[in-house]
């Protein structure tokens, strides 16, 4: 372990460092040296048979930029480095039951904020005030920060799907998306709900609604081993089952329209100490017991007549957070209120 050395007048300014000594000692590592030697440490690792680094290598690094491209060449010529990066992701992918107990932690916390967020919701507030309560009440329960800057999207506004402005007024008959989770020691959650600024569906939003929650629990009861599918696959079920769900209210959609326009992103993605974590592992393999995953089908209606006038600038977008299990999943993310009426009757007890 290479680490910065204990130095009075830098940590007068910036705070205790552990130091060479207490690398050993706090962290138990078997060396530890100065990070001044690293670079000399380096040109000599790199005549080894394998050094596992990425390349270009990730921030933050004790290497500067052309100190760092210098050496992967060199390691380059020698054949000797090797992605790490896949490795540790190969590691991280089924979580252990420790890592499951914190992500049930960071997970409740988030749905609590969430029904806070959806008891204070009014439309005399704005969507950053909006974020500000979800953060604030992420932090007083345990969270040390939110895992992402959240999608806070009020009406029309949550047509696009990484709407990260925040800055608008919240307006009464419109619905508020709200994409936001907090991370508990290091480990994300990541939830969506969508919930009408005044408190009270409209029989267009209610509709909308109900199809876009019938996907989302019909895919998170194949989050099982027994199931023997991979996300991509339960993503073609998701669009299958949408189209359907979206027939019986009265859209004649195609195919294309559908994966294109009103539902184009994927259903769902690896979580844990990343937010989109092990983003190089492919979502076509299948899950496994204690992986943890998202499913998170929406609906986004434009302006545009191919779709039934009603439901013209409505979005929405219904997430959770899934352990997969043997036989039956456990959603982490329960606590969050997503039937209508409990949506509702959150709403209305303020």
């Amino acid at each position: 372990m290479f680490v910065p050395p204990k130095s009075p007048s830098h940590e007068l300014w910036d705070g205790p460092r552990t130091g060479v000594d207490g690398a050993k000692e706090i962290f138990a590592a078997d060396e530890a040296y100065d990070n001044g030697r690293f670079t000399m440490f380096l040109k000599d690792a790199l005549l080894s048979k394998h050094v596992f680094m990425d390349s270009p290598v990730l921030a933050p690094s004790i290497l500067s930029e052309n100190t760092a491209k210098r050496m992967v060449e060199i390691g380059k010529t020698q054949r000797a480095i090797k992605q790490l990066s896949p490795l540790v992701q190969e590691l991280r992918i089924v979580k252990s039951d420790n890592e499951i107990e914190l992500m049930k932690k960071s997970g409740y916390i988030s749905a609590k904020a969430f029904i806070e967020a959806m008891k204070w919701t009014t439309p005399e507030f704005t969507e950053a005030q909006l974020w500000a309560k979800l953060d604030y009440e992420c932090r007083m329960r345990g969270s040390s920060i939110l895992a992402y800057v959240p999608v806070v999207a009020g009406g029309p506004n949550g047509l696009s799907m990484h709407y990260v402005r925040n800055d608008m007024k919240l307006r009464d008959g419109d619905l508020v998306l709200v994409d936001c989770g907090g991370e508990y020691n290091s480990y994300a959650s990541d939830i969506t709900r969508t919930w009408p600024v005044n408190g009270k569906f409209t029989e267009p939003q209610r509709e909308l609604y109900q199809a876009v929650l019938n996907v989302n629990k019909a895919c998170i009861k194949l989050c099982t081993e027994e199931a023997n599918i991979s996300l991509h696959g339960i993503h073609s079920v998701s669009t299958r089952l949408m189209k359907e769900e979206l027939a019986k209210i009265g859209f004649k959609t195609s195919t294309w329209d559908l994966e294109r326009i009103l539902y184009p992103h994927h259903v769902g993605h690896y979580l844990g100490l990343d937010v989109h974590d092990c983003h190089d592992l492919d979502r076509s393999r299948k899950l496994k017991r204690n992986m943890v995953v998202t499913i998170e089908p929406g609906i986004y209606v434009p302006y545009d007549d191919r779709f039934p006038r009603k439901y013209q600038g409505i979005a929405i977008r219904i997430e959770d957070n899934c352990v997969v299990g043997a036989e039956e999943p456990y959603v982490l993310t329960a606590t969050a209120p997503k039937e209508v009426v409990d949506i509702e009757y959150c709403c209305a007890n303020n």
